[in-house]
Parts: structure tokens; C-alpha cells; sequence
């Protein structure tokens, strides 16, 4: 998607009959889409292929002949059977950049393993220090171990291409959820790796800064952060108690981590005596992090969300308008396409034979008789 907005002709290789799984994740449904379908799947074409037959193969074949990526998320070695690994793909054409995005790898004992967010990120340690310090671990509100892999993606394919420009090849690209869920660890591995400190569940706050959380007021919650001594200087004036950063035990960052449930209990104190409103007021233009913690009509419906056009209006030939999140990088010079819905199920196969690989009418009636394609 994030390359279809960049302007790339994006060709999505949908099943048969069923297409994408995520088209049935609902519901909700708006008519017979899936909410969750929508919001990922602007800018791309569809075709339906069964390249469980040879018809099938060939077509997909004939794809990779006219395209610089192919993108794949098999099973490793499921599409070698079928002829269409990257053994096969790059010995025919030696130009296609072959990337691959699996649960665990190319290789290794769980390579085999069908990958998913949720199982993964608790393989790869993210679910452990995820949740309140009390509580059970918990799954992010979003698969973001699938959207990081995908992002991790995205860079790799553009080095790929310019790598391409220099050596005339494609190459193999490996992204798995395993390796981008135990990345994503930053500071708590290195904590750990370097300093043998294991990884525990702060809920909002952080295990290296104090103050960085959400405390509750008296009408909602507050996210505030001091990420230096001059910042809970500010804080501390700020909340009526300069003496706080005057005391031994909270005037440096590493004093406070060490003496984090003292100084929080005050705090918590502190901020429940006011609203949320009268401390949103009272921190403007303060120069710390801090911010509501917002529902979804809140969000939508924040000034700063809509001033950087978050929400994506897409015409979509059967349901009408539909809204999704826009995209996230703003550009100085490159214009991103015109947004295209996300397609109906093979929605684009006739368009694409025809015109991409000079298919005659004869011959996708065949197919269709053949049930290649749908």
C-alpha cells in the first residue's frame, strides 16, 4: 500500500473464490467489505489466479517477467513446489527483487510455523513487557509486529532497487514477524544483553524515565513526560511543588528511576486533584510531552490529526465513499497518486491480462472456463 501511494503499480494476487483473508474479518462489514480489508488494501489491483495449475503458474510467471518486486508471505518452500520460489522466479529472471515475508524466517526449526502478530510477539518478547505491572501480558490494540515487518518491507525493497541500479540483479529479501518483533526491543534488550536486567510490564510508564506515563485526573488521563532534569524542573513549578526538584531523591533522572513509587504516589496525588482540561491548560506551551489519552471519535476529531489529512476520503465503486487513515509521511516535492478504493475480488484480473500481458478475449474465457482465474 505504502508503495502504491508512492505511485508503484501495485498488483495483489488474490485466491480464488476467497480472496485475502482479511476480506472476512468482520465484522464490521460496510456491504460486503470488511472494515478490516479496507483499511490496508488502497491503491492496488486485483487478480484472482489459481496457480495451483500450470495456467496458473504461467501467469504468474508471465508477471514477474514485466515487474521489478513480487511479494510473498508462503510458507518457505511452498512456492518452490509450484515453481515460483526464488530460486526458480530469479534463474528466469535474474532483475525481480523476491521478497519474502514469513512468520520466522527463511531458515531454522520454526520456519515451518504459520506466522501471526499476536504469536509471534510473544515468541519474540514483546507481549512480556507489555500490560500493567499487576496484569497479565497483553497484545498491543494492533498487530504492530505486521506493520512494522511491513514498514521493515518497504525500506528493503527501495534498497533493493537502488542496490539494483548499480549490479543489474534483484535479490532475495527475508522479513519475518520473529526478527522485527525481537528489533523492536530496543532499550529493553540492550538492558538486558548488556546489563543482564530482565524485561518487566510498567503499563503506561517507562522502566528508564520517571515521570513518563498516564495518570489519572479527575475527570480522564493524563500522558505526561519529563525526559530530562530541566523538564521535571518545569513540571515541578508547574504543579505548585518546586521543592521536588530540589530534593535528593528526584533531582536526576537516575535518582528518580530509583525512587520511582515515592515520587509517583505524590504525583498521583497531585494530578487527581484537578481535571484533565484545567491540566491540559495548565501545560500549554510548557514545552513537555503531554497529551489526553484519546478514544477513536476523539482522535478523528483532533485538530493536529485532521491538519496533517489523516482521514482518507476513497470513492469505492460499490459502497460510495469510504473513509481509512491516510497516509503517514508528508513530502516536500514527490506527490503521492491519487488515492484508488481498495478493489473488489479480482476486480482488475481482465484489465491486467489484457493490457499488462496482451491477453485476448478468447484466452481469458478459456481460463475462466478452467477455472484459473475468476
Amino acid at each position: 500500500m505504502i508503495l502504491g501511494d508512492l505511485g508503484a503499480d501495485v498488483i495483489k494476487v488474490e485466491r480464488t473464490g476467497e480472496g485475502d483473508d482479511t476480506r472476512s474479518w468482520g465484522p464490521p462489514f460496510v456491504g460486503t467489505e470488511s472494515c478490516y480489508y479496507l483499511c490496508v488494501n488502497r491503491n492496488k489491483k486485483s487478480v484472482t489466479v489459481d496457480f495451483k495449475k500450470p495456467e496458473g503458474v504461467k501467469i504468474i510467471k508471465e508477471l514477474a517477467a514485466v515487474s521489478d518486486v513480487l511479494v510473498e508471505n508462503y510458507i518457505p518452500g511452498k512456492l518452490s513446489q509450484m515453481g515460483l520460489g526464488y530460486p526458480e522466479l530469479s534463474a528466469e529472471f535474474p532483475h525481480l527483487i523476491y521478497c519474502s515475508i514469513t512468520g520466522y524466517g527463511q531458515t531454522g526449526a520454526y520456519s515451518s510455523r504459520a506466522g501471526y502478530d499476536v504469536i509471534v510477539s510473544g515468541v519474540g518478547g514483546l507481549m512480556h513487557i507489555t500490560g500493567p505491572a499487576d496484569g497479565e501480558p497483553c497484545k498491543t490494540g494492533v498487530a504492530l509486529t505486521d506493520l512494522s515487518t511491513g514498514l521493515y518491507a518497504v525500506s528493503a525493497i527501495l534498497a533493493s532497487i537502488i542496490a539494483r541500479q548499480h549490479t543489474g540483479r534483484g535479490q532475495h529479501i527475508d522479513c519475518n514477524l520473529l526478527s522485527t518483533s525481537v528489533a523492536s526491543l530496543v532499550n529493553v534488550a540492550s538492558n538486558y544483553l548488556n546489563a543482564g536486567l530482565e524485561g518487566e510490564r510498567f503499563g503506561t510508564a517507562h522502566p528508564s524515565i520517571v515521570p513518563y506515563q498516564a495518570f489519572q485526573t479527575s475527570s480522564g488521563y493524563l500522558l505526561l513526560g519529563a525526559g530530562n532534569d530541566s523538564q521535571f524542573q518545569t513540571l515541578a513549578q508547574l504543579i505548585g511543588h518546586p521543592e521536588l526538584a530540589n530534593d535528593d531523591r528526584y533531582k536526576t533522572n537516575k535518582a528518580r528511576v530509583k525512587n520511582r513509587l515515592d515520587l509517583l504516589r505524590f504525583l498521583e496525588k497531585v494530578f487527581q486533584k484537578k481535571s484533565l482540561s484545567d491540566w491540559l491548560n495548565i501545560l500549554d506551551g510548557s514545552g513537555l510531552p503531554y497529551g489526553p489519552i484519546n478514544n477513536m471519535e476523539q482522535t478523528f476529531s483532533d485538530p493536529q490529526v485532521l491538519n496533517n489529512g489523516m482521514i482518507q476520503k476513497l470513492d469505492h465503486p460499490t459502497l460510495g465513499e469510504i473513509r481509512v487513515p491516510g497516509p503517514a509521511v508528508r513530502y516536500s516535492v514527490t506527490k503521492l497518486v491519487e488515492p484508488i478504493a481498495p478493489p473488489m475480488l479480482g476486480q482488475h484480473t481482465d484489465q491486467v491480462l489484457k493490457d499488462v500481458l496482451g491477453y485476448s478475449k478468447e484466452s481469458l474465457l478459456k481460463l475462466r472456463q478452467q477455472k484459473v482465474i475468476q
